[in-house]
């Protein structure tokens, strides 16, 4: 509940950060974890990192690694930084927060000489008990916490940053459950970006969920990854569908086209989901777990002041319910509710009121500004520029010079030297 302000208000990429209890595995303790797919927004990985070290600065008595499918990716990040006994090798189980610090247990808690680079990883319970017992000394060096520290800073903060807020020509029905559920826009792009020509077998005849009619204009919020996957791509809707756009001249014309493709994700989940809807909400908003979860949203300000019953306390009740459903009422054991099933559920059960959502349309804020998309040459040689002056700390011109001319005369080596069967031998 302590962060359930800041997750209800997130849009995930794939799937939401979810934590859950993972009873004793052989070495393993019994602990709390668990696993997010991130897709394509590495930005998601980076606000989980951010959530793990201010959850172990929370509750001082937790420890928490965190690793990706590269392995110990915060020491990637921290790459220049790091000691050269440290290797993927012997990295498993030494890199922890603890206290909202990163920690690495050196080689010599786990061999006799500081030089053994094939010594043992140490286990889990091993890695615990020195961290509860001598943590001071396994503070990160400063280098490798602010490397850390810099990739995660600016959240919470951040998260505004990163969504886009665009205009939207959709069916009414598509706004009443996005009204409801505005989490489900990431899986409606995603089902779009990735189609296959079997998705799009859907789409190749007039819509049965998402007809072209009773459309309204309404604002949407992305995430900056979901609305470039969504406006960068070329598509022409099959004439059969039902969907057409205006001339590209047209004012509303990227309204219409953002509508367009957004309706044929929708479409797409539905045409995969059962034919019978299981109940999505399952029972779960009225149980003794959701009331406790409300009332400590309250306590904790989430509803900043608003009216009960005003427009942006049910916009902010909608969301809370949105992540209690997907990251804390889920059971483990259970199979989850596709989008598709999720979305003809919510179809039931709301009630769609096209006047009112055309009285919301004709007083819509502005959307965001996407020049943010166009990337010039300054700002290229800017960002590469930086890239470079992080990874080399020295920036003094004739070291500059120097490290050119080496590079310049090793290469010349190289090209020069005779290779054989078994390749060209570096000339170190």
């Amino acid at each position: 509940v302590r962060f359930a302000p800041l997750l209800a208000a997130y849009v995930w990429q794939r799937q939401p950060f979810r934590l859950r209890y993972v009873p004793r595995r052989g070495e393993t303790p019994a602990h709390i974890g668990g696993t997010t797919l991130f897709g394509d927004n590495v930005e998601d990985e980076w606000f989980i990192v951010y959530l793990i070290r201010e959850i172990t600065r929370e509750f001082p008595g937790l420890a928490a690694r965190i690793d990706d499918n590269d392995g110990e990716f915060l020491l990637i990040e921290a790459a220049d930084f790091l000691p050269k006994w440290l290797n993927p090798e012997n990295s498993e189980n030494r890199v922890f927060f603890y206290k909202g610090e990163l920690h690495i247990i050196p080689l010599s808690e786990t061999s006799e000489q500081d030089w053994d680079l094939s010594a043992p990883c140490p286990t889990i319970p091993q890695a615990l008990a020195l961290l509860s017992a001598r943590s001071e000394e396994f503070l990160a060096a400063e280098p490798i916490r602010a490397a850390v520290h810099k990739r995660i800073d600016g959240y919470p903060e951040k998260i505004q940053a990163s969504l886009h807020r665009a205009r939207c020509y959709l069916p009414a029905r598509i706004v009443a459950v996005l009204k409801q559920r505005p989490s489900l826009v990431a899986a409606a792009v995603q089902a779009f970006y990735l189609r296959d020509p079997g998705d799009l077998r859907a789409c190749r005849r007039p819509f049965r969920t998402f007809p072209a009619e009773q459309c309204v204009m309404t604002l949407v919020t992305f995430t900056r990854c979901l609305y470039a996957q969504l406006v960068q791509q070329k598509f022409v809707p099959d004439r059969r569908s039902g969907y057409t756009l205006p001339a590209p001249s047209h004012p509303q014309y990227r309204a219409y086209e953002l509508g367009m493709k957004l309706a044929h994700g929708f479409e797409i989940l539905c045409s995969k989901s059962s034919e019978v809807a299981p109940d999505a909400k399952r029972n779960v908003l009225s149980g003794p777990l959701w009331e406790r979860f409300l009332r400590s949203l309250k306590e904790k300000d989430y509803f900043k002041g608003e009216m009960e019953g005003s427009a942006k306390y049910l916009e902010l009740l909608h969301m809370a319910e949105d992540h209690f459903q997907q990251s804390v009422a889920v059971p483990e054991s259970s199979v989850e509710v596709s989008p598709g099933d999720e979305i003809l559920t919510l179809l039931q059960t709301t009630s769609i009121d096209l006047k009112e959502l055309e009285r919301e349309a004709a007083c819509l804020p502005p959307e965001d500004d996407d020049s943010w998309l166009d990337i010039t040459p300054d700002a290229l040689d800017q960002m590469l520029k930086e890239t470079r002056n992080e990874s080399l700390p020295s920036t003094n011109e004739e070291e500059q010079k120097y490290d050119l001319e080496t590079v310049a005369e090793s290469m010349k080596a190289f090209v020069s030297k005779v290779s054989t069967h078994e390749g060209a031998e570096m000339p170190w």
